[in-house]
Order: C-alpha cells, then structure tokens, then sequence
C-alpha cells in the first residue's frame, strides 16, 4: 500500500468510495485533475462526470467516458476555450453554457448561477438513468468523517453524488446542496488533498516560490515586535512558514474572503500545531476591517489579479503605520513562461505564453510597480522572479500543464509526451513561470 503521504487523489478517492461503501458514485469538480486518475485508471468507479466551470482540462483522460461527461462552462472567460478545445475531442460528451456569465478560476458559480446547475446536473444525471448508467447509494451509516486524508460530510439519500472542492470559489457547493440533497446522497468533499487547497499547498512546497516568499520577508524586514498583516492567505500555505519563524513578540494576521479557505487554513494550522500563532479573519481586499496604521507590514500574494487592484493596494497602505512596509506579489502574464523541452517551434508559441487570467480591475503586469508608485509607496524594492515548478505529480504543475494539453494538437502531445519523458529520465524536468514582486514603504508624515 502506498504510504499515506504519497497516495494520488485517485488513490484517496478510491480508498474513500470503499469506506462510504460506494461502488459507483457521481461526481462533479472544477478541477477535473482530481478525477483525472479514476477516469482512466478505474471508470467503472465514475457515472456521471460534470465539469463545472473549469479553467483547466485535458481531454485525454475522459476519453473513455466521454459519454459520461457534461461540461459547464461560462459564456466567456478562460472556461470558454478549455470546455470547448475538451468537446472537440470527446465525442459524445455534452456542454452547457451558462449565458451571460463569466467565469474565472475563482467565480462563485453555486450562487450566481445556482438554479442553471441544478437544473443542467439532474437533467444530466436522469439522462444517464435512462441509458442504465446510475450511481449506488452509500452503505456507510456515518454521515461525516476523515478518510484517506479527504474530510467529507454526507447529506440526503439516493445515490451518491460526490462533489469536490471548486478551486476558490467562496461559498463552494453550499447554496445548492440542499436542492440535490433532496434526489442524491451528497457527499460534499474537503482537505489538503483536493482542489485549489491541494494546488495552494503544492505551490508552498516549491523551493524557489519558498525562496521567494523568503526575499518577501526578508525586504519587508519586520521588527522583533511587529504586527505582520497576509491579506489573502488562501489555505494559509505561507502563513505556516512564516509563524514557524516568528520571534515571541511577533504577531501575524491572515485575511482571506473566502470562508471555505479560512476554515481549511485553520484545519492545517492547528494539525501543525501552530494553534494561537495565526490569527485568520475573513475580510476583503478592497475594504480591509482594521484601523489605520495597524500594522508594521502588509503582504498579500497573487491576489490582486483578481480584485480591485487600486483599491487594494490603497487598504494595505492605509492599514501599515508610516514608515511600515507594503509587500505584493502578482502572477505576470506580460512575460513568457518556460518549459525546460527542447520543443519545436509551432509548440514553443503556444507553451510560452502564460494563461491569461486576470480580473477586470485586476493587475498582472508590470503596471504592479507604477501603481504601487502611484498609491505613494516611496523606495520600491522590485524584483521579477521566476518560480521553478519540478514536481509532474503535484496538482499545481497538473494544473498548468492541462492548459498546455488543451491547447496541443493530438500529433503535438505526442511529441509533448515523448519531450517530457525524455526529459524526466534525465531529471531535467521542469518550468518556470514569471512572478512580479515589489516591496515599497509607507512614507512619514
């Protein structure tokens, strides 16, 4: 058996379904990664499949339950471009478009469009019925627990609908369990191990994004009695790190919008024993809930691509005491990314370029210096990096290499299977994608 901390999300999900006594189950996801390995290691596992609004999708898993597979996507947005590159190569597989809506990697769909999902699963699912394709009930009397390292928590009855972690989405799954609660045995899924906690967690685990979190730190230079303020911890990856180093008189606080976030971020801190060294708060970005000058230094980490990026930068400035520091990191999708292949040309143009997600007032560029500027931080200290990701197993790099995938046509993944092949015998496998960072200080007076 594989030791615990080594186990794929298809191991989990498999060790799991045998737990709750299910054979066949449903399932839904945004990450369609997670399923990836049941899809085509154990598809006798899987009845239903729905994709609901992913940014990210490699066909090639689902191709023998394409007839299985509905695809929910946004009627713009990066959904748009995976869903529809995904259906060109399942045949049978169906796609509903949610019209009007825009969907990023962190929309909220369960509550903008509950009815839409509600409506486009059931219908899907009783399709399947009529063909013989259903799902059984659970067998296990508990209705929440921890299992393979995957909380989850049961609710309704019927058959088993499993539905796992969106992304960053905030409110999740919650606004329409209830409503498939009353047809399904719900199983709602959560933990480390699945879903954008499991991508925040893997990222965190990368030397060189340690190492950049590290420089962060160090140019921020907190004192030995500083309040330290993360504006949009996430899981609280990076939070873990820093209280770890903290000195006795040191006192940080993590701010997240989201609460599913917040209450897996608290989860992890306490299973590492960090109780009552993070303070986490839910709070925005764009209106932070302190007074001004309640901090020495603020940082918020690939976060401002996806809110008011003005705004934001004004509440870290405003809540950090003159002569306190203001620290911001944002994802570049104005410089290429690089993939360590030696790939031809017609794949070179279309690997290099970053996905292009970013919010409408958001920042993902180097405008992240003028605007920094602009808001009256004086003595910037700017410093692009280049993250290196080396870890093919790990959902962060599945998250970025599915993009890659759907972009490949079937005669270029090959050449990109073999590439990568090549280059994982040798050890050289790897990439690196471009980071804006810069730390600017609270002028006196």
């Amino acid at each position: 058996m594989t030791g615990a901390m080594e186990m794929s999300s298809a191991e989990r999900l498999a060790a799991l379904f045998d737990h709750l006594g299910i054979g066949r189950a449903h399932v839904a996801t945004q990450v369609p990664a997670d399923i990836a390995g049941l899809a085509r290691g154990a598809p006798a596992r899987l009845a239903g499949i729905v994709a609901c609004v992913p940014t990210r999708l490699d066909p090639a898993p689902f191709a023998g339950v394409a007839g299985q597979l509905l695809m929910i996507s946004g009627a713009s947005g990066p959904t748009v471009g995976a869903t529809t590159r995904a259906a060109e190569r399942l045949a049978g597989a169906e796609r509903v478009v949610l019209q009007g809506y825009d969907a990023p990697g962190w929309a909220d769909v369960a509550v903008d469009r509950g009815d839409a999902l509600v409506a486009a699963m059931t219908g899907f699912f009783d399709r399947l019925a009529a063909r013989g394709i259903a799902a059984d009930a659970p067998r296990m009397a508990a209705r929440a627990g921890t299992h393979a390292g995957i909380t989850w928590r049961v609710e309704g009855s019927g058959p088993a609908l499993v539905l796992l972690p969106f992304f960053l989405a905030p409110s999740q799954w919650a606004p329409i369990v209830p409503r498939l609660a009353a047809r399904y045995s719900v199983v709602v899924l959560g933990g480390p191990h699945l879903g954008g906690v499991a991508a925040l967690e893997d990222r965190a685990r990368a030397p060189t994004y340690r190492a950049m979190f590290g420089t962060l730190i160090y140019t921020l230079a907190p004192s030995e009695s500083a309040a330290i303020l993360d504006v949009g911890c996430g899981a609280g990856s990076l939070d873990r790190l820093l209280a770890r180093r903290l000195t006795p008189g040191q006192r940080l606080t993590a701010l997240d919008t989201n609460p599913f976030l917040l209450r897996e971020a608290q989860a992890l801190a306490a299973a590492d024993g960090l109780d009552g060294r993070i303070r986490f708060v839910e709070g925005n970005a764009e209106k932070l809930p302190f007074d001004d000058a309640s901090f020495e230094c603020a940082f918020s980490i690939t976060v401002l691509e996806e809110c008011d990026a003005d705004r934001a930068i004004g509440e870290l400035m405003r809540v950090v005491r003159p002569g306190g520091r203001v620290g911001v990191i944002v994802r570049a999708i104005d410089m290429p990314q690089w993939w360590n292949l030696p790939a031809p040309e017609d794949i070179r143009r279309k690997i290099d370029v970053p996905p292009q997600s970013v919010g409408a007032t958001g920042v993902a560029d180097a405008s992240l210096y003028r605007r920094m500027r602009r808001a009256g931080l004086r003595d910037l200290v700017c410093f692009p990096t280049l993250v290196t990701l080396d870890r093919p197993e790990g959902p962060i790099w599945r998250y970025r290499e599915d993009h890659v995938l759907s972009l490949l046509a079937p005669d270029e993944i090959a050449t990109w299977h073999e590439l990568t092949g090549t280059a994982r015998d040798e050890g050289l496998l790897f990439m690196g994608h471009p980071m804006h960072c810069a730390v600017g200080t609270r002028p006196v007076g």
